[in-house]
């Protein structure tokens, strides 16, 4: 039938031309951005699984570098407690070197001297190593947790130990005398802690010559301290018995027994035994420690008695120190062991997602030659089919 209003061919032309126009109009996206899924439409499942990875992606390579620094944090640890432990070696020369009956007691006093300076700075090592601007080896990181995958709870603890820890105010030092008329009553020393302690924490002072006395402080001391609770002393949990002085005999000429202490007004009280002759005794040098160094704080080589059981003393810090070095190894080596993993596993999930969402260039390039050319013949099959309807005209002649 020819007709002149309706041109079937010139609308099947026209119909070919813009479907033919959208898919050429695809090809030159995927082209232009490298992507074969460019919105929802393209690939609705395969834009749900991509996404997917991507979020796998980022998070694994985030992760590796959370291991990277973990390793760095790490060495920086190991590094000091490898400080540490040359200063616990060359401790324990000096406590052999003053067993020795061939020194005198000057030169003993020598020889403890720089004992005590390399305790102080191993104490000092303690508190000041630090990590971005966090303290890493005074006991409160024993439980550090790493981030080392894409997802919740894929980490890892790492034990940095608990080398040691000083909260004490050294100006709070105050000294209480009692005269011999008063009977059974010692003389005390108030010691005023600040910051937060614990049970087990370790408080050792110094009784006139250089003689080291200890005291581990018990849950109900802990807490009665870190409350500042008491106003009389007479407070549940405010008193608890000593834990004993490191030699073992009497602390001073002039004050006869051992020394107790208790918790009083907040304030941590030393009490001397019954006191005679007008005697009375001094502190001096207060210590707080925590962890391997509490023991070593309270030990010194003035006597060769005392010297023998500071070697045994040093001999367990030494051991504490390498066991804790040792795991800081093995968390090293873990965490490399780690990395490399999440790295492999992030390449492959890149490949995995780029057969996904990337454009094939070669499968496109084909495409868009295949779309030019029948765009091409569209055109001249539309031109065709317009001058088809001329033929009409002959009719009316």
């Amino acid at each position: 039938m020819a007709t002149i209003n309706t041109n079937m061919s010139a609308n099947i032309a026209a119909n070919a031309m813009t479907r033919n126009e959208r898919s050429m109009g695809t090809t030159m996206e995927r082209l232009s951005t490298g992507l074969r899924i460019n919105s929802a439409k393209d690939d609705a499942a395969g834009l749900a699984i991509s996404s997917k990875m991507t979020s796998q992606i980022n998070g694994l390579n985030q992760a590796v570098r959370n291991a990277n620094d973990a390793i760095s944090m790490i060495q920086v640890a190991e590094g000091a407690m490898k400080e540490v432990t040359n200063m616990f070696q060359r401790m324990r020369e000096l406590a052999v070197q003053s067993i020795s009956d061939s020194n005198t007691e000057a030169d003993r006093t020598a020889l403890n001297n720089e004992y005590k300076q390399l305790s102080n700075e191993v104490k000092r090592i303690a508190e000041n190593t630090q990590w971005n601007g966090t303290n890493i080896l005074d006991g409160a990181r024993t439980a550090t947790t790493f981030q080392i995958g894409a997802n919740a709870s894929q980490t890892i603890e790492v034990n940095f130990g608990d080398l040691a820890t000083n909260n004490i105010k050294d100006t709070g030092l105050s000294i209480g005398n009692v005269t011999p008329q008063t009977g059974n009553v010692g003389a005390f020393t108030d010691i005023t802690i600040t910051g937060t302690v614990a049970a087990g924490d370790v408080v050792s002072v110094q009784v006139s010559s250089g003689t080291y006395a200890t005291f581990e402080l018990n849950t109900d001391a802990a807490t009665a301290l870190n409350a500042a609770a008491g106003t009389d002393g007479t407070e549940d949990g405010d008193d608890y018995a000593a834990a004993g002085i490191i030699e073992g005999g009497t602390p001073t000429a002039t004050a006869a027994g051992a020394l107790t202490a208790n918790v009083v007004d907040g304030k941590l009280r030393i009490t001397g035994a019954e006191v005679t002759g007008g005697g009375t005794f001094a502190l001096s040098g207060p210590e707080l420690s925590r962890g391997t160094h509490a023991p070593v704080g309270g030990s010194d080589i003035t006597t060769s008695a005392l010297a023998n059981t500071a070697l045994g003393v040093l001999d367990t810090a030494i051991n504490n120190v390498n066991s804790t070095r040792a795991g800081l190894g093995a968390s090293m080596s873990r965490l490399e062991y780690a990395s490399d993993n999440l790295q492999n596993v992030s390449q492959n999930t890149s490949a995995a997602r780029s057969r996904i969402l990337d454009a094939d260039y070669a499968a496109e390039t084909t495409e868009l030659a295949r779309t030019q050319i029948i765009q091409q013949a569209s055109t001249a099959m539309l031109a065709q089919a317009n001058q088809s309807q001329q033929a009409v005209l002959s009719l009316l002649r």
